[in-house]
Order: C-alpha cells, then sequence, then structure tokens
C-alpha cells in the first residue's frame, strides 16, 4: 500500500488435500507440541516453522492444518494460549519502535521518517480492525504502550 512497487508474485504451496503418508503423528500430540511451544513464548508463525523443522516425536510436520483440520491459531484459541495481541500488529508495532529510535538517533533521515508515519498508519487501521474482537474496545496506539508489549 504504502510502496512504489506493483506488488510481487511469488510462488504458492502446492495444493494438497491429505497430509503426506510419511507424517503419521497424531493430531493430539500436534496440538499438545504447539501449546508447549506457545508456552515456551514462540508466536504461531514460529510453531509453524518449528513444527516443520523440528516435528512432533522426530516426524516433521508439513502443514499443520492438513494434520489438524485446524490453524495453530485456532488451536491456541481452544486452549486459552493464544497472545495478548495478533502476532501482524506486534511485529508492526515492533518496528515502529525501531524506526522511532532510528529517527531519533538521525533526525535527518527523512526516508524513515515516511517509513515510521506510514507504519504507524498501518498500525492504527489494524487497531480498528481488530477492536472488539482480538483487543479491547479502548486499546489505543502510543509508543510508550508499544515499548511495554514489545
Amino acid at each position: 500500500m504504502h510502496s512504489r512497487r506493483r506488488g510481487s508474485s511469488g510462488s504458492d504451496k502446492p495444493a494438497a488435500d491429505d497430509p503426506p503418508e510419511w507424517s503419521d503423528v497424531d493430531s493430539d500430540a500436534i496440538e499438545e507440541r504447539v501449546v508447549e511451544l506457545a508456552e515456551e513464548g514462540h508466536s504461531p508463525s514460529q510453531i509453524g516453522l518449528k513444527l516443520r523443522d523440528e516435528g512432533v516425536q522426530g516426524t516433521p510436520i508439513p502443514d499443520v492444518t492438513l494434520a489438524t483440520d485446524k490453524k495453530v491459531t485456532e488451536i491456541l484459541d481452544e486452549h486459552d494460549a493464544e497472545p495478548d495481541i495478533p502476532e501482524d500488529l506486534r511485529n508492526l508495532m515492533a518496528k515502529a519502535v525501531r524506526l522511532r529510535d532510528h529517527v531519533q538517533e538521525n533526525q535527518t533521515d527523512h526516508q524513515n521518517k515516511r517509513a515510521l508515519q506510514n507504519t504507524e498508519s498501518k498500525i492504527r487501521r489494524l487497531i480498528n480492525y481488530y477492536r472488539g474482537d482480538e483487543i479491547d474496545e479502548d486499546f489505543s496506539y502510543s509508543v510508550d504502550e508499544a515499548r511495554d508489549l514489545i
């Protein structure tokens, strides 16, 4: 939205309806591992990467959704282990904190001042999107709150 590029085309995951035969781990074991990783402080995307790389009981899990018929965030929601704020909003807040620190040190860096404005605009739009469902009604963005949350 805030870039001069026209978008990027990328590869898509191959269409699959069933998990591969070599990955025959029980869905309950996968759910337990997902909750365990969440309690260790991993985000949902990090959990997916760890399951892909390390797996459960030594067997890698290529796609949690195919193996359990649930997304990682749905599993976390069922077990009350979901993060306080959504992952995309948290990542944007961390980026805004880093950009603000950089702009304070380099006050003539106009390109990153603009990047900070764009990032904070995205944050405000995401807060409006998530308000009431994923985050509280009275939640508002400020740099100090972002530093505390991050």
